[in-house]
């Protein structure tokens, strides 16, 4: 979301949002966006083009890789099992619904959300059903007349939710659990297995965040704006810390990162946080400039780095005093969570720009690839090769929604890249809005 045009509204009076890990493949449980640190050595740019593999939708999910095989969602309704050596369908499973979740794996199960309002487990050698359980609804935030605009008595869905809940794998003993939030204000956990229901907690909004697991405690935020702390086993409250609820700046989206006793998120409010993990105390809060961070956090060396939507930039930020280390400005709103190997770190932008910076460089030192969508629609879609809402509205009423709509579908032609990228042998996966999952060499 542009702060131009949260501006924009409230000036026509129409409203007063790390523990390193390496991939390998005999992994027993592979997270989405709990595992952002990979194998890699020194610095590593993109390199030549592996393959595309074309779906029929958009795709906000993200990849994730096990026993040569690359498994994503797309908006098109199917997740599909690609090879990783030759880009080829393995086999792909069809919902009724579009997968705006990204999957996560225990042990030859791979775990996913559709907005056909179930959650899955499908074998990951064979692609069939082994369970899904019914939540009581998947569906993008949204009421009549968001945010003020117009006309009043339309119902509007926020055109800045992209995502829904991520299933993410918790294990105690030789028990697995399978843990998400939902759009029906629930936090579930299920038998890893079976799919039966072990608990649930309500809370007060959508629940949209991807689940983080750390020390037999769950972390997860939603629409109601809290972050909450419960624990693993029962479900229960252990602590909750409320962020802020002004009109437009409402909500969390991203996941956790926790490390070295803290909880580390970013909001719609304009705020990074730090808090204590055991009381849910802030410790400190980063002001992001009216930016929303929908991106979710990777640390390493005690540096935190993270994206944000309207200074376009991929932050690095003192892990124990939240100091701004430096910014690396990128074309676009930055909702792609980064990963790192080695001392690179990798991430994409709205425009369909995919960047990798040198970690030691202090943003000084990168390279980049385009999607070929933007190859092709930056000169028309970009203003100085900048995103820029006003530009695509050309004049147009901002405070119809219908006109709002109509730039981001401008915008996505870019092949916007809003999924999170994946590494595994030497190769660096992602998807984006123009339908492709991306395979790029990295250099050596």
């Amino acid at each position: 979301m542009k702060k131009s045009l949260i501006l924009i509204l409230l000036s026509v009076n129409l409203f007063f949002n790390n523990s390193a890990f390496s991939q390998k493949d005999n992994s027993k449980i592979i997270n989405a966006f709990s595992d952002r640190v990979f194998i890699g050595k020194g610095y590593q740019p993109l390199g030549s083009l592996k393959w595309k593999y074309k779906t029929d939708g958009k795709i906000f999910s993200s990849p994730i890789t096990k026993n040569g095989v690359v498994y994503i969602g797309s908006e098109d309704g199917f997740l599909s099992a690609i090879e990783e050596k030759s880009g080829n369908l393995k086999w792909k499973f069809k919902t009724n619904g579009a997968i705006h979740s990204s999957p996560s794996i225990y042990e030859n199960i791979v775990y996913f959300g559709s907005f056909d309002g179930n959650y899955y487990a499908v074998n990951t050698l064979t692609g069939k059903l082994l369970w899904k359980f019914k939540t009581g609804g998947e569906h993008w935030l949204g009421e009549i007349g968001l945010w003020g605009m117009k006309p009043e008595t339309q119902y509007m869905e926020d055109l800045w939710d992209f995502y829904l809940s991520s299933p993410v794998v918790y294990e105690n003993g030789k028990l697995a659990s399978v843990v998400f939030g939902s759009s029906d204000g629930n936090i579930y956990s299920v038998d890893a297995q079976t799919g039966d229901l072990k608990w649930k907690f309500k809370t007060n909004g959508p629940v949209h965040g991807t689940p983080a697991v750390d020390k037999n405690k769950i972390y997860v935020g939603g629409w109601d704006a809290t972050l909450y702390a419960l624990n693993a086993e029962n479900g229960k409250p252990i602590w909750q810390f409320q962020t802020g609820t002004q009109i437009g700046f409402k909500g969390i989206q991203s996941s956790v990162a926790v490390s070295d006793g803290k909880v580390y998120f970013g909001a719609r409010e304009p705020f990074f946080f730090a808090l204590d993990s055991e009381t849910g105390k802030l410790i400190w809060k980063y002001n992001a400039e009216n930016s929303w961070i929908l991106s979710s956090a990777v640390i390493k060396d005690n540096i935190v780095y993270v994206g944000t939507s309207d200074t376009f930039a991929l932050l690095a930020l003192d892990a124990k005093t939240g100091a701004e280390k430096y910014r690396f400005k990128t074309n676009g709103w930055v909702y792609s969570s980064p990963a790192i190997a080695g001392n690179t770190i990798y991430f994409g932008d709205f425009t369909g720009n995919f960047f990798s910076l040198d970690l030691l460089s202090n943003g000084k030192k990168s390279n980049f690839i385009s999607t070929e969508n933007r190859k092709q629609f930056a000169s028309s879609t970009l203003k100085n090769d900048l995103l820029d809402f006003g530009y695509i509205a050309q004049n147009a009423d901002l405070s119809v929604y219908d006109n709002n709509k109509k730039v981001m579908d401008q915008f996505y032609k870019l092949g916007a890249i809003l999924s999170s990228p994946f590494i595994n042998n030497n190769t660096i996966y992602f998807g984006s809005a123009d339908g492709y999952l991306y395979a790029y060499n990295l250099e050596k």
